[in-house]
């Protein structure tokens, strides 16, 4: 399958990059950059120079793209939109890592970032993608949502629960912190390393633009509080909620165990979860626990921000989608040290 990557100086387009090298069934024909363009692309990231020792970042618009088998829109979130309603028709599918189609409400889009919709009628045409979670409605579709990296961490861990009832779905809190690299390549003054470097700080105090699309994806009302670490890849979500009734860890260690006993790309420790577990590998790794004492359910996640929560799951995604080995072109095992 011929494959274009709009965005691909970025670093989920760095990373889409990475995995498309090891997939049996894609080639990349495109790889767009804007300010980068007329690059090879081994001179942009060094990593990638023997893995695409000829290919050149290109100006990718529609009719660059036009007749590919796949596309993947790794572009800042509100550029997509921009794209998609000359694109969407003209390719064999596309996958898009922005947040501009993920809300199934235009209006909670526009209220949470800010901006008008540009394409609000392609909203509906695209299906969410967190193939864990919405594994049916992914087959056979053609254009696709990929769900961002703290959703996908807070969803993963508490879908289970709320899905089989057993915690309430009001006043839920996710508490979770991720690498420098979810910022995306673009510096600025606090993704500087003299500012990020033996640092740890919260952001986006209760208006958190995720906020919504993990209430959409983990079917509850959540406080959400992201935190910046000092570390390049991961996140580790941890998450509270409210039990209906008895719950034991057993009994939630069991949930988790049966609810993801068949997705290779979900692993349940009784171990407390780390990032550096997660860093290169498509798995996350997720855990609970039950307070007797508050009565609190406690749930974790761990993943890597850029694969699993990002060109990884979108890869993902795609396969699915278009009816391949959900595996295909990603990795299980991560990079240690």
């Amino acid at each position: 399958m011929r494959v274009g990557i709009a965005g691909a100086s970025g670093f989920t387009g760095a990373e889409l990059l990475r995995l498309c090298v090891g997939h049996p069934a894609f080639e990349v024909a495109v790889a767009g950059a804007d300010t980068q363009a007329g690059q090879r692309v081994g001179d942009v990231y060094p990593s990638l120079t023997a893995a695409y020792p000829g290919l050149e970042l290109t100006k990718a618009g529609a009719d660059e793209l036009d007749g590919l088998d796949l596309v993947f829109l790794a572009l800042p979130h509100g550029q997509s939109q921009l794209l998609a309603p000359d694109l969407v028709d003209r390719v064999g599918a596309v996958v898009d890592l922005s947040a501009d189609f993920r809300l199934r409400d235009v209006r909670a889009y526009e209220a949470w970032y800010g901006q008008d919709h540009g394409a609000p009628d392609l909203v509906p045409s695209f299906t969410y993608g967190l193939v864990e979670l919405f594994r049916d409605e992914l087959r056979g579709a053609r254009r696709v949502a990929v769900a961002g990296c703290y959703p996908t961490a807070a969803a993963l861990a508490l879908a289970p629960f709320t899905r089989a009832g057993v915690v309430e779905t009001t006043g839920v809190v996710v508490d979770a912190a991720s690498g420098v690299s979810g910022a995306g390549r673009k510096l600025s003054s606090t993704t500087h390393f003299n500012t990020v470097d033996e640092d740890f700080t919260a952001y986006g105090l209760l208006d958190h633009r995720h906020t919504p699309e993990i209430e959409q994806a983990s079917g509850a009302q959540v406080i959400f509080t992201p935190h910046l670490a000092p570390m390049n890849r991961g996140i580790l979500a941890s998450c509270y909620a409210r039990p209906c009734g008895d719950l034991t860890t057993d009994a939630a260690l069991g949930l988790l165990s049966d609810f993801y006993r068949d997705d290779s790309f979900v692993v349940v420790t009784t171990a407390p979860p780390s990032t550096k577990a997660t860093f290169g590998s498509n798995c996350a790794h997720v855990t609970a626990r039950v307070d007797p004492r508050t009565g609190w359910l406690l749930v974790l996640c761990a993943l890597d921000n850029l694969t699993k929560g990002a060109s990884g799951q979108a890869v993902q995604c795609a396969n699915v989608a278009l009816g391949l080995p959900e595996d295909a072109g990603l990795p299980t095992a991560g990079v240690y040290p």
